[in-house]
């Protein structure tokens, strides 16, 4: 057993190796799974690359316990098995202080976004970073000063202060969600949140324990043994928690593999609840439509709209009519139901107004830059300037076009048909283009800048 303890290569480190591994297949199939089956949309904000910066931590995190602690029995040291290189900096500021970084960006966005009505004064990819920087200021430290031993272990004089460092992000991570908890959430982004926290605090308690332990004890073989086992069987359950349990999309139950529910929403306006959201009812009376009425006043009919919107989409230019469809869905939200508001706001700015976005609408800098500066995301008048514009640009690119169609001829044969009672009493899905009909959270928040995660997905399902 000493020659074990020294070397590597016990029975209960191949355990412990074995279910770190199907921990890391488990936490990939949780990852990919869901754009495979549920055909969720790769957006590019930081609904989707949050995740795989998780991924990514929880592998380095892993290995590098395997590495540095000496599970494997290697006859010969070599220079990638520097301790510094897997113990100090690839354990630290690239896997547990990434992972735990993750989630309090996440945290940190669900906070600006519903508790001050705003999107975060700092974006994802500058905050993330931001907060990781005392691990790296750490572990540059811990390299200059080299107190490690030839085992990777550090004395009881460096435990301290780095032990110290976990806690305070897990403390942080507690204190961001508490900050939260008043929020009644139409999803379950703060229970998922939540059940994370607890899971995670009682593994890394675990493994906190674990890991002082074999630091400081080299001299008792069954102990060093015992250790290195719980601290890689408790990071392993770690890696797998802290992204399962997870909120990094608005609407994630909806894509999520442990759906409760078997209905899926076609629209962000379905998952909220909105009344007749993305839903035609064939029984709704038949309105005379004038081509000589105003564009905005026509659009307001149900019937016309869908017309509109698909020869739109016929024409390759269909976002500025989902845009106004789904302004005019979020109009339907009272404004003493703040939440919901964000939740659609939050829908349409990750859709139609950022930069780069998949259905991108045409509007001047100073329009979006109000959007995304805005100081209240539930405003009655948030997307007000913007769909003034795209009005003005639908009437000169779309609006003549329309009435020579064959989409508005029939639009017309169908009201004479309807007209005379000839209609069926059911309901029917919009016929949407599915290059532009996708829905997503982003976020999450965010766009958890997720899939339920939000429900669909900050940010999942495609409308048919």
């Amino acid at each position: 057993m000493a020659s074990c303890a020294v070397e590597g290569g016990c029975v209960t480190d191949y355990i412990a190796i074995a279910i770190s591994i199907l921990s890391m297949i488990l936490l990939l199939l949780r990852f990919i799974l869901p754009f495979l089956v549920h055909e969720a949309p790769r957006t590019k904000n930081s609904g989707f690359w949050i995740p795989v910066i998780q991924v990514f931590a929880s592998f380095n995190l892993l290995l590098s316990i395997v590495v540095s602690i000496g599970f494997l029995r290697l006859k010969k040291r070599h220079w990638w098995q520097s301790c510094y290189v897997w113990a100090v900096w690839i354990e630290g500021p690239f896997g547990f202080g990434l992972l735990l970084s993750c989630r309090i960006t996440q945290a940190f966005q669900l906070y600006y976004i519903f508790v001050k009505r705003r999107l975060p004064l700092i974006r994802s990819y500058i905050f993330l970073p931001l907060i990781l920087l005392p691990w790296v200021a750490g572990a540059a430290f811990i390299h200059m000063k080299k107190p490690l031993n030839d085992r990777c272990h550090l004395g009881t004089y460096w435990i301290i202060p780095v032990v110290s460092l976990h806690t305070s992000y897990v403390s942080a991570l507690v204190g961001f969600t508490g900050a939260i908890r008043h929020v009644e959430f139409r999803f379950d982004e703060l229970r998922d949140l939540w059940r994370g926290i607890l899971v995670s605090a009682s593994s890394i308690g675990v493994w906190v324990a674990s890991y002082i332990l074999n630091q400081i004890h080299d001299e008792i073989s069954w102990l060093q043994i015992s250790s290195r086992f719980l601290l890689l069987i408790m990071a392993s359950i770690l890696v797998l928690a802290i992204f399962s349990i997870s909120s990094s999309q608005p609407l994630l139950s909806q894509i999520s593999l442990r759906k409760r529910e078997p209905q899926e929403y076609e629209t962000m306006g379905q998952a909220l609840g909105i009344p007749d959201s993305g839903l035609l009812l064939q029984r709704e009376p038949t309105q005379v439509i004038d081509p000589n009425e105003p564009l905005d006043k026509l659009l307001l009919d149900k019937r016309f709209r869908q017309s509109f919107m698909a020869f739109a989409d016929s024409c390759l230019a269909g976002e500025s009519v989902h845009f106004y469809d789904e302004v005019h869905e979020l109009g339907k939200i009272s404004v003493d139901d703040p939440v919901r508001r964000i939740y659609m706001a939050r829908h349409i700015i990750d859709k139609y107004i950022v930069a780069g976005s998949a259905m991108e609408v045409n509007i001047s800098h100073r329009s979006r830059q109000e959007i995304l500066t805005t100081a209240d995301l539930a405003h009655p008048d948030l997307f007000n300037n913007a769909l003034n514009e795209l009005l003005q640009l639908m009437k000169m690119n779309l609006g003549k076009d329309y009435w020579s169609s064959m989409f508005f001829l029939k639009f017309k044969e169908e009201a004479s048909m309807r007209s005379n009672g000839n209609e069926l009493e059911q309901v029917t899905g919009w016929n949407f283009s599915p290059r532009l009909s996708a829905v997503h959270g982003a976020d999450d928040p965010f766009h958890q800048e997720n899939l339920k995660g939000s429900g669909i997905d900050s940010h999942g399902s495609e409308m048919q």
